[in-house]
């Protein structure tokens, strides 16, 4: 439950860390900085709520900096609002706005830097360039903001909440809109991202690089304009996320490249171009998906090998899954393929015969995108009957040996 107002003051004010400092209360037009100054290590500076004009605000010693009403810290569209390079230093209850925007130097409404056991929480941030930055910094804790950038393209905005060479912190309960990318992750490890809705940003919605051992669980990714995009990364567990309505020439629920000994469990594709798009990946599992009312459900590439893709649902797709190469390494065990028109003569609720997802027309579409356009034709659905009759293109190997019969219920499912 998040604390706001009158509730959020006393539950900090009476807080272990509170106690051992001193309250400041700060009135409207009074210098922000130099209450900073003047203060003692882990005092709280009570912001009252108004406008304070003031941008390069510096901090170097552990402070609470509280605001009560949701204060108006306007940068004036110079540089950023605040630095801390300090540890034990919380950020609550500010509305920030009118950043700098400049790539140059990472304009934004808070940067760390070195800082660690740091939070920042409950705050509203508009027009901002980059949002909330923390660089070489563990132990964070980013709960319950709301972030909003209004850029028409996106070189105009950096990225809602950037973590570089990170550790050890949770991002959850953040609405994200409007930036670069919702949430950039490098070289951040031992992180969860969790109940954080990632909706409308320039690029992707989630965008990690070389940041391994990472949890990602209950977030909805919705109208980015690629999805998410993991890349040179091992042992991520992306569990019960929702991945949809991300349209677009090259736009997909998530892009999965050189990514190893991950989990993927739970999650939903629903409406986007493409759900999962993989490539160079390996020894990954997913298990309890459901891809629904996508362009394509899975384009597994044949650079991928010894994935595993198990008891998930596939409804209303136009092409479950597409490949680009005739050797497959990866297997295929008791999904459910609303297209499959099997039998189960023995009532054990599998198909008696296997199904093979990969179409003809998905295979050439893969070669010769435009031939897309002749999707629902006469003739695609005569080649498609016959490849099914007589295998010559499709891969032979990419076989579902023992197909669901009736999809799966994941909500009473084990995950």
């Amino acid at each position: 439950m998040r604390l706001t107002g009158i509730c959020l003051v006393m539950a900090l004010l009476f807080t272990p860390n509170a106690l051992k400092g001193k309250t400041i209360p700060i009135r409207e037009g009074q210098s922000i900085q130099e209450a900073v100054d003047n203060a003692a290590e882990k005092d709280t500076l009570l912001l009252a709520a108004g406008l304070y004009q003031e941008h390069d605000i510096i901090i170097t010693k552990a402070l609470t900096i509280l605001g009560h009403n949701y204060p108006i810290i306007d940068g004036r569209g110079q540089g950023t609002l605040f630095t801390v390079a300090a540890d034990h230093v919380h950020i609550h209850g500010l509305k920030m706005t009118n950043t700098g925007k400049s790539n140059i130097d990472d304009s934004a409404a808070i940067k760390f830097y070195d800082s660690k056991y740091c939070s920042v929480d409950d705050n509203i941030l508009m027009d901002t360039f980059f949002g909330l930055h923390f660089s070489n910094s563990s132990r964070l804790t980013i709960t319950n903001n709301r972030l909003h950038a209004a850029a028409e393209k996106e070189y105009h905005s950096g990225n809602g909440i950037h973590l570089w060479k990170c550790k050890d912190s949770l991002i959850e309960g953040n609405h994200i809109e409007g930036h670069r990318d919702g949430v950039y992750l490098e070289f951040v490890t031992n992180t969860t991202v969790q109940n954080n809705l990632v909706a409308g940003n320039k690029r992707y919605g989630l965008h990690f690089m070389f940041s391994h051992d990472n949890s990602y669980l209950k977030n909805t990714f919705r109208k980015n304009g690629a999805g998410v995009a993991v890349m040179y990364t091992k042992n991520v567990r992306m569990i019960e996320n929702i991945f949809e309505e991300n349209w677009g020439a090259s736009a997909y629920g998530i892009l999965l490249k050189d990514i190893s000994d991950s989990e993927v469990i739970g999650n939903t594709f629903r409406k986007n171009t493409v759900g999962i798009y993989m490539e160079g990946s390996s020894r990954n599992n997913f298990r309890h998906n459901t891809f629904r009312e996508n362009g394509w459900a899975l384009k597994l590439m044949a650079s991928c090998d010894q994935n595993s893709f198990a008891a998930n649902n596939f409804t209303g797709n136009t092409f479950d899954i597409s490949t680009n190469g005739s050797l497959v390494l990866n297997t295929l065990k008791e999904n459910y393929w609303d297209k499959y028109e099997g039998y189960d003569l023995d009532k054990d609720r599998f198909g008696d015969i296997p199904y093979r997802p990969i179409n003809l027309y998905s295979v050439i579409v893969e070669k010769i995108p435009a031939a897309v356009i002749l999707w629902r034709s006469f003739l695609v659905g005569l080649l498609d009957r016959m490849e099914k009759v007589i295998p010559s293109i499709t891969p032979e190997n990419m076989i579902d040996e023992s197909p669901k019969m009736q999809p799966y219920d994941f909500s009473k499912a084990s995950l």
